[in-house]
């Protein structure tokens, strides 16, 4: 909140930290408060019903530059089917690490999956600039999978296999775009402004339902990790998840609700709710915001409720989507969770120059993050 009401609106954050931080928790309370913690993230994020187990159907399988790969669906019991790919070594044997990764938002829901894996030769043309912009142009999906793990990543909720489409809106919202389905630049950037306009419209209705987007969120993501988990070549013990901004976000959130998340990475999203509601909020999408909450935890304290279970934090120093001051305070409210657990050693937070991205260099450092935290 920009201007002469925001000192007014930061007012109502908790000057110290909130009645159910680990900031400063004592050892013996820390178990307890952190399940009261995770009880009222959930309880604010109104997740829906949770879907039953989902039986995913392989469409494909396939052999890729190395990589053996399946592409897989899931009926949810509401919109289209997820679709997802899962890729691993060709030829590997035995139950590997699995990883869930998370694609980013990017103002980019056209498509989902694609822009951080590749399962054939042929990619669009915008995925080409998307990832020279975010990933140094590489699919990191694929050169994780190839260090030695079963990587799956599936659309998320209203992007890629799972994105509105025109004919699930009325007329009067659809504005002036009169095609969803054409993969042509003009046709997808045409779709990809069209949903960013559209995603006010979904938030308040999420919220008229009784729920949240970061609830569906969470749903969707433990479907995903249910069936990375029950597949025969990944060992449920060694579990990891990693993704860039709105993919970092989900990181936060999913592995701050499950503890089948041995490791994670959470990549260019990591901020305050100070930093939100004075300084950042217009950069950001809806999918960030839990209501209430920021009463009781603080933005980074989200992720933190998995400690003392490893976790990584990258921030690059010039993104613009966060204020630098704000990052590095969420980093020491971190810092100072990971030392009520006990495990100061299992938080890390590395900075980077440059803007808003997961480059090659950082991929190194969180695939080697990841690797630590899941060997055998």
């Amino acid at each position: 909140m920009i201007g002469a009401y925001g000192p007014w609106a930061a007012g109502l954050l908790p000057a110290t930290p909130g009645p159910l931080s680990l900031q400063a928790c004592p050892p013996a309370e820390f178990a307890a408060r952190r399940a009261a913690a995770r009880a009222r993230v959930e309880a604010c994020m109104a997740p829906p019903p949770r879907p039953g187990a989902a039986k995913p159907e392989v469409r494909r399988r396939l052999v890729h530059d190395g990589l053996a790969i399946e592409e897989l669906a899931w009926q949810l019991p509401y919109g289209p089917p997820t679709e997802a790919w899962v890729l691993k070594p060709a030829g590997a044997t035995g139950r590997l690490p699995g990883i869930l990764a998370m694609h980013d938002h990017g103002r980019f829901k056209f498509f989902g999956k694609e822009k951080v894996a590749q399962i054939g030769p042929a990619v669009h043309p915008l995925v080409v600039e998307h990832r020279a912009g975010a990933y140094e142009g590489l699919a990191w999906v694929n050169e994780l999978a190839r260090r030695g793990h079963v990587v799956l990543v599936a659309d998320a909720f209203a992007f890629g296999s799972r994105r509105v489409r025109l004919t699930d809106v009325p007329p009067e919202l659809r504005g002036v775009i009169a095609d969803d389905t054409g993969d042509t630049p003009a046709t997808i950037t045409a779709y990809n402004d069209w949903a960013a306009d559209h995603e006010s419209v979904m938030a308040k209705s999420l919220l008229s339902a009784g729920t949240t987007w970061p609830g569906v969120f969470v749903n969707e993501d433990r479907v995903a990790l249910d069936v990375l988990c029950a597949r025969p070549d990944v060992d449920p013990d060694r579990i990891g998840c990693a993704g860039l901004s709105g993919g970092g976000l989900r990181v936060g959130f999913l592995a701050g609700l499950d503890d089948r998340i041995r490791a994670a990475v959470c990549v260019g999203m990591m901020t305050t709710w100070r930093d939100f509601l004075l300084q950042k909020s217009y950069t950001h999408t809806w999918m960030c915001f839990v209501p209430h909450l920021p009463r009781d935890l603080d933005f980074p304290e989200i992720a933190g409720l998995r400690a003392p279970r490893p976790l990584l934090v990258m921030n690059t120093r010039e993104d613009a989507l966060f204020s630098l001051d704000e990052m590095q305070r969420a980093a020491a409210v971190l810092a100072q969770v990971y030392a009520a657990a006990g495990a100061p050693e299992k938080f890390s937070c590395a900075w980077h120059p440059g803007h808003h991205q997961f480059n090659r260099a950082m991929q190194a450092e969180a695939f080697a993050w990841l690797e630590r935290w899941l060997a055998v």
